[in-house]
């Protein structure tokens, strides 16, 4: 058999071996990235709707920008740019402002104030924009519910509320164009000459006034069309996220599946092929009974009957992943068993458990070793085809459930392309480097494969 030094150095000659090593070193790295840097709650409400309210719905890549003449508007979530607290005796005013840069040759979708304040009495909230050409448009000046006692109060208001657009209308004057049926973002937006985009620094102001108001934090949303690496789907999540999060997903569950697979069946067959007789055709007509079974409908039969909790997949998987191995692994025992020092071994009294897992097994690690390799891309894409059929975890963020729900949706009909190929990309990257270090080590231990 070949040693261990000498596969390590055989290696690091195979150019495909390095290459896989290095794509999954980047996928470790991202896995580590995404447990460390990514909050887990974003995992954790994957698919709760009102965790994503803030996001645009199907939105592009922000990078689309960078390839077009004009440039889509980005969906921004603005951070307080200053705020300030003037306290008398008759009253309390927060004032908080709100700043972007607008520069993209389209409108922006709407605009939504998110705010939590807490409070008693009915304080007034006004909300003010001063545009690039310093006009002021007064948008909003609505008093809060009436609380007796402090309280908190949580709300929205959207730019398409009627008040805004009431108040915008008065504001005609200011414009030497009709406005009355333009929304209240083209208001906003637009120059007062003509109905064109005007560029430059918006700033929001949000006041609250009253007697007792004990906090007031706001949260300004610009809505656009792009938004993060990857966009968003139908249901507003950040496809990113949810990208990054099936990284340490797809490892764990090949990597699982694949040492699950592996070790049982290298087990299984060297024991068959050392005891022979008896023992090793019973073994071997049960290896076959599983072999024969179809293994892409039984999982989908047990997945329907059952359940399609993640774990109970691993658990189907490595039921049907082991078999090939026991036979290759007990072809192998059963030529290792006739050697000099296993009769030695039997001479000194050894147990059989001993020879097995001492003086066996360590000559078929190498082929193990690449089998692992082999077997991980087999389960991950496995998983996705299950997940993609409807019958995986939906609690669980993985490439196959994410193409999934780009299928329900119509994303490809809709061309909605950023949903459909960065997960199938991922799948193919991740499988592809199992692939290169699993076939550079399996030409280096079989001795057919080698040049």
């Amino acid at each position: 058999m070949t040693d261990y030094s000498e596969i390590k150095s055989s290696f690091t000659k195979s150019r495909i071996g390095l290459a896989g090593i290095a794509m999954l070193v980047i996928l470790v790295g991202l896995s580590v990235f995404t447990a460390t840097a990514i909050p887990v709650e974003t995992y954790k409400q994957w698919n709760n709707p009102a965790s994503w309210t803030e996001l645009p719905k199907s939105a592009l890549p922000i990078w689309v920008n960078w390839f077009s003449e004009k440039k889509i508007p980005e969906h921004k979530i603005l951070d307080v740019s200053q705020s300030t607290l003037k306290k008398s005796s008759s009253e309390n005013i927060i004032t908080q402002r709100f700043t972007d840069d607008y520069s993209y040759d389209y409108f922006p979708n709407e605009f939504l104030l998110q705010f939590d304040a807490q409070y008693s009495g009915s304080p007034v909230l006004k909300i003010t924009a001063i545009r690039p050409d310093q006009t002021t448009l007064e948008l909003l000046s609505t008093a809060l519910p009436h609380s007796s006692q402090t309280s908190d109060y949580t709300d929205k208001i959207f730019s398409t509320n009627e008040s805004i657009r009431k108040n915008l209308r008065l504001e005609s004057q200011k414009f030497s164009y009709p406005i009355q049926s333009l929304t209240a973002k083209e208001i906003i937006f637009a120059k007062t000459t003509q109905h064109e985009l005007l560029k430059g620094k918006y700033e929001f102001v949000i006041t609250l006034s009253g007697k007792n108001i004990e906090s007031f934090d706001s949260k300004m949303i610009l809505g656009g069309k792009a938004f993060g690496a990857i966009g968003t789907d139908e249901l507003r999540r950040d496809l990113a996220i949810g990208l990054l999060w099936g990284t340490p997903v797809a490892l764990f569950i090949g990597v699982v599946v694949a040492f699950g697979s592996v070790i049982s069946g290298l087990v299984f067959g060297v024991y068959a092929g050392y005891k022979g007789g008896k023992t090793d055709e019973s073994m071997m007509r049960l290896n076959d009974v599983i072999y024969a079974l179809p293994a892409l409908p039984f999982l989908i039969i047990l997945s329907v009957t059952t359940s399609n909790s993640i774990f109970l997949l691993i658990g189907f998987l490595m039921l049907f992943g082991w078999v090939g191995i026991a036979k290759v692994s007990r072809s192998m025992s059963l030529q290792i068993k006739t050697r000099q020092f296993v009769d030695a071994a039997k001479t000194m009294g050894q147990k059989d458990s001993k020879i097995i897992f001492r003086h066996i097994i360590p000559q078929i690690m190498p082929y193990a070793l690449a089998s692992i390799a082999i077997s991980v891309p087999a389960a991950i894409t496995t998983e996705a085809g299950l997940s993609f059929l409807g019958l995986g975890d939906p609690t669980y963020p993985t490439w196959g459930q994410i193409l999934h729900d780009a299928k329900s949706h119509g994303a490809a009909a809709r061309g909605l392309w950023w949903w459909i190929i960065p997960p199938g990309v991922m799948v193919a990257i991740t499988g592809l480097a199992f692939v290169f270090i699993g076939n550079s080590l399996e030409s280096i231990v079989n001795p057919k494969l080698r040049r």
